[in-house]
C-alpha cells in the first residue's frame, strides 16, 4: 500500500511538472471513444446484414456507458463541491489569522514606536529602514525624511565600545538633543526579517545621562573616600606617634622608677602610672588595628612557626594576670597536631590574645582554658577559649562581634573597654579563611571557637628540639588537685600519654588512696597548703616513684624548705607539655638543693626574666632621639645595660657625629635612629649614611629605627631607607636588650644582623 502511495505521489508530481502530456492524453481519449462510437453506430447502420437485435444491445451499451459517465462526472462533482467548501472553510480561516496577524503588526508597531528607547534599523549599507517616535524626537526630524538615508545623530564625546559573545556592540554616545547634551547607551546587533534576504543592523540606545551621573556622582564620592580614608590613615599614623612618644616617658619611667628603692605608697604609685601607660597603649593598638583592617591593609604572612610553644607563650604571658585575680588559665594543644605549620603568627596571636584577655577581664571566679586541636577538614585547626566567667545573654551574642558592642551598657561601665576586640578578632579570622563561633549562656561563661586553614610546614625547624610525648601506657598517676580548669586539662593530657589517672580533690582522701596501688607519679597542686602539701609528699614517699609539686610563682615564694625532700621535681603553673614530659621522665632523686635556691626549676628556666643589667659586650651606640625625656629614658637604658650611648637631638647632628666617629677610626657599633626629627629625618639621614659607606669596602653601621609608626607602609619605608630594623615605641626594654644582644662589637657586617630584628 505505502509503495503505492509513493507512485501515485511520483505520478502526480510528473503530471504538475508536465501539464501537457495530461491533457494530450485526455484529448485522445475522448476523441478516440466519441470516434468510436460514432464509427461503430454509422457502420452498423449501413450494414446489409442488420439486426435489430444486435443495434438494441449495441444502443443498450452506448447508454450504458453514458449514464457510467454521467454518474462518474456527478460523483466527481460532489467531490468538488467537498474541496470548495474546504478551501472556502480554510480561506475564511486565512482571513481571519490575517486580521490577527495585522492586529499584531499593527500593536507591534505601535509598540516599537512609542518606545522611550531609541530604535532605528539599518540595512548593511548603513540605509535607515525603520526608525520609532523616540528617534525621530531626538532626531527632530520626521520618520519621512529620515527612511532612506543614512541620517546619523550628532556626537559630542564616544564612550568605549564593547563586544558582548553573541556579537552585539555596546557604547556609550554623548549625543546633542533638544534637551541639551544626553548620554546614549547603545545596544547593536544584526537581525533577520527574512531568510532570503541580508540582515539588517538594530540599534536599540537608551537615555543614561541620569545614571551616567549617579556613576560620575559615586566615583566623586569613592575618590572623596578614599581620600578621607588616607587622612585618617595618615591622621592615625601621626597621632599615634604623638602619643606613643609621651607615653614612651612615661612607661619608660615607671619601668626605671620601679627598679628604684620605693615606698609602699612610691610603688603602688608608680605601679598606677604604669597600669595607666599600658591601658593606653592596649587602646591605641586597637584603634591602629581596626583603622588598618577597614583600609583594607591587613597583610597576612605564611611562615613556619610552632604551633604549641605560641599557644603556651601566650598562657604564660596572661598568667600573670590572672594568678592576680586569683584565676587559673591553662592550655592543651592536641600532639595530633603537626608541631610547626605555616601561618601568620603574628595576627593569630593577637586573636588568642584578645579572646584570653576577654575572658580574664570577664571571669570573677574559676579559670580560662586555651585549646588547640584538629578541626573537621584537613589541614584545620580549631583554636577554643573557654571560660567561666559572667557569660553573655543570647540577644547580645548577635551585636558582640560589631564595632564598638559590648554585652551592654552595664558591662561597658563595670569592665570598661572600646568594643573593638572582638570585631578584629572576627575580621582577622575571616581574612585567614576561617570562621568563629560563640556560645554562651548569662552567668555560665563563654566558649569562643574559631577554625582556621593552617597547613603542616614542609621543612620543620631542625634546630627546635621535637617534642616526644612520653609512654605512660599502664601507668597510674594521682593528680590531687581542685576540680578546676587547669586539673582538668592535665588529667586530658595525661590520658591521652596513655596514662590511668586518678583526680582527687581532697588531701586526705588522696592519702587513704595511697596504698591501694603503685603510683607512678603524685602531681600535688600546691594551692592545699604547706602542711598537708609535706605530710602528702611524706606520705606519697613509699608509694610513688615520681612525686611533684606544682604551683605558682607567687605560691613559689612562700613555700618552706621543709617541703623539698618530699618531692622529686617541682612544675611551675601554667604546666608546659615538654616541662611535664621531662618532670615524669626524670630520676626519681629529691631536689631539696634546687629548691632551697632563689632560681625557678630547671624544667622552666626559660620564663626566668632576664636581668636588666647583664650584657654580653659593651657597644658604642649612637641616639638619635629629639624629645628630651626619651633620649633620657633611652640613655637610662642603655647605661644600665652597660653600654656607651652618645645622645644627638636630630638628625643633622646624628649624622655629623656618626661622620667624626668614622673619620676618627672609631666607628659606632649601632645607630639608634628615630624617624621624626626637625631639620633631617630619620630616613634621609640614613640614606646618607648608606651613600657614604657605599663608596667604600668597610664594615657598615648597624641602624635601627626607634618608630611609633606600627603601620606596615612606614616599616617598609625603614627598610628601602637601608636600616636593619625597628624598635617600636614605647620601649620594651627586654626587646631592646634582645636587639642589642644580637650586635657584635665593632665588627657588625650586613649578613651578621639577624633578620628577626625587623620583627617587633
Amino acid at each position: 500500500m505505502l509503495r503505492a502511495l509513493r507512485i501515485r505521489s511520483r505520478l502526480r508530481r510528473f503530471a504538475r511538472r508536465h501539464p501537457w502530456i495530461n491533457v494530450t492524453l485526455r484529448s485522445v481519449t475522448i476523441f478516440s471513444a466519441t470516434f468510436g462510437g460514432a464509427y461503430g453506430f454509422i457502420t452498423g447502420s449501413r450494414s446489409e446484414a442488420y439486426d435489430p437485435h444486435a443495434f438494441a444491445l449495441g444502443a443498450s451499451f452506448l447508454f450504458a456507458v453514458a449514464c457510467l459517465a454521467l454518474a462518474t462526472l456527478s460523483m466527481r462533482m460532489r467531490w468538488l463541491r467537498k474541496k470548495m467548501r474546504k478551501i472556502e472553510m480554510h480561506n475564511e480561516a486565512l482571513a481571519d489569522r490575517n486580521w490577527e496577524l495585522k492586529g499584531a503588526e499593527e500593536h507591534a508597531r505601535s509598540l516599537f514606536e512609542s518606545q522611550s528607547d531609541l530604535i532605528v534599523l539599518r540595512d548593511g549599507d548603513g540605509v535607515i529602514t525603520s526608525v520609532n517616535d523616540s528617534y525621530c524626537a531626538l532626531a527632530r526630524k520626521p520618520r519621512e525624511a529620515l527612511i532612506g538615508t543614512r541620517f546619523a545623530l550628532p556626537v559630542l564625546e564616544q564612550g568605549a565600545v564593547a563586544l558582548e559573545p553573541n556579537g552585539t556592540r555596546i557604547h556609550d554616545q554623548k549625543i546633542d538633543s533638544p534637551l541639551g547634551p544626553r548620554w546614549i547607551a547603545w545596544r547593536e546587533g544584526l537581525i533577520r526579517s527574512d531568510a532570503h534576504q541580508p540582515a539588517d543592523v538594530q540599534c536599540v540606545g537608551r537615555d543614561v545621562t541620569d545614571r551616567t551621573g549617579t556613576e560620575r556622582a559615586l566615583a566623586e564620592a569613592r575618590d572623596h573616600a578614599n581620600t578621607a580614608n588616607r587622612a585618617k590613615s595618615k591622621f592615625l599614623a601621626m597621632a599615634s606617634h604623638e602619643i606613643r612618644t609621651p607615653l614612651n616617658g612615661i612607661i619608660g619611667m615607671s619601668n626605671l622608677l620601679l627598679d628604684t628603692s620605693l615606698t609602699a605608697e612610691q610603688r603602688t604609685y608608680a605601679k598606677a602610672v604604669k597600669t595607666s601607660g599600658d591601658a593606653l597603649m592596649a587602646l591605641i593598638d586597637e584603634l591602629l588595628d581596626f583603622s588598618k583592617i577597614e583600609a583594607g591593609k591587613i597583610d597576612l604572612e605564611q611562615r613556619p612557626f610552632a604551633l604549641a610553644a605560641m599557644i603556651e607563650d601566650i598562657t604564660e604571658l596572661l598568667a600573670p594576670r590572672a594568678q592576680a585575680r586569683k584565676l587559673e588559665i591553662a592550655s592543651y594543644v592536641d600532639e595530633r597536631l603537626p608541631q610547626e605549620v605555616l601561618g601568620d603568627a603574628a595576627r593569630l596571636r593577637q586573636v588568642l590574645l584578645n579572646l584570653a584577655g576577654n575572658a580574664i577581664k570577664f571571669t570573677q571566679t574559676g579559670g580560662v582554658a586555651l585549646i588547640a586541636e584538629p578541626g573537621i577538614w584537613p589541614g584545620e585547626v580549631s583554636f577554643i577559649v573557654r571560660d567561666t566567667g559572667i557569660g553573655i545573654a543570647p540577644e547580645a551574642q548577635q551585636r558582640i562581634f560589631r564595632e564598638f558592642e559590648q554585652a551592654s551598657e552595664g558591662t561597658a561601665r563595670d569592665y570598661g573597654g572600646t568594643g573593638l576586640g572582638l570585631s578584629i578578632s572576627d575580621r582577622i579570622v575571616r581574612r585567614m579563611g576561617g570562621r568563629i563561633a560563640l556560645e554562651s549562656s548569662e552567668g555560665h561563661g563563654a566558649t569562643f571557637e574559631f577554625s582556621i586553614p593552617l597547613a603542616a610546614a614542609d621543612h620543620a625547624n631542625e634546630a627546635a628540639p621535637a617534642f616526644i610525648a612520653p609512654d605512660l601506657t599502664g601507668k597510674s598517676i594521682m593528680l590531687v588537685a581542685p576540680q578546676s580548669i587547669e586539673a582538668s586539662l592535665i588529667a586530658r593530657r595525661l590520658e591521652r600519654w596513655g596514662a590511668q589517672t586518678c583526680t582527687v580533690a581532697d588531701a586526705s582522701i588522696a592519702r587513704a588512696l595511697l596504698p591501694e596501688r603503685s603510683w607512678y607519679a603524685v602531681l600535688v597542686d600546691c594551692g592545699n597548703g604547706n602542711a598537708l602539701l609535706r605530710d602528702l609528699g611524706e606520705a606519697a614517699m613509699r608509694h610513688a616513684t615520681h612525686r611533684i609539686a606544682m604551683f605558682t610563682p607567687a605560691e613559689r615564694r612562700d613555700m618552706t624548705p621543709a617541703i623539698a625532700p618530699a618531692y622529686t621535681g617541682y612544675l611551675v603553673k601554667p604546666l608546659r607539655a615538654a616541662s611535664l614530659a621531662a618532670r615524669l621522665a626524670a630520676s626519681g632523686s629529691s631536689l631539696a638543693p634546687e629548691l632551697s635556691s632563689d632560681e625557678v626549676p630547671a624544667t622552666d628556666m626559660t620564663r626566668a626574666p632576664m636581668p636588666l643589667d647583664a650584657a654580653p659586650h659593651a657597644l658604642s651606640i649612637l641616639v638619635a632621639e629629639d624629645n628630651e625625656i626619651n633620649a633620657l629614658l633611652i640613655r637610662s637604658l642603655l647605661t644600665k645595660l652597660g653600654h656607651a650611648p652618645v645622645i644627638t637631638t636630630d638628625g643633622e647632628a646624628a649624622l655629623e657625629s656618626w661622620l667624626a666617629a668614622d673619620t676618627a677610626g672609631a666607628p659606632y657599633d649601632l645607630v639608634l635612629m628615630d624617624i621624626q626629627m626637625p631639620r633631617l629625618d630619620g630616613i634621609s639621614a640614613t640614606k646618607r649614611i648608606r651613600a657614604h659607606e657605599a663608596g667604600r669596602s668597610a664594615q657598615r653601621t648597624a641602624i635601627l629605627a626607634l618608630t611609633a609608626n606600627t603601620l606596615v607602609d612606614d616599616r617598609y619605608a625603614c627598610f628601602e631607607a637601608g636600616m636593619d630594623g625597628f624598635l617600636i615605641k614605647p620601649l620594651d626594654r627586654e626587646k631592646l636588650s634582645e636587639a642589642l644582644a644580637a650586635i657584635p662589637a665593632r665588627s657588625t657586617t650586613p649578613a651578621a644582623i639577624p633578620a628577626r630584628l625587623a620583627l617587633s
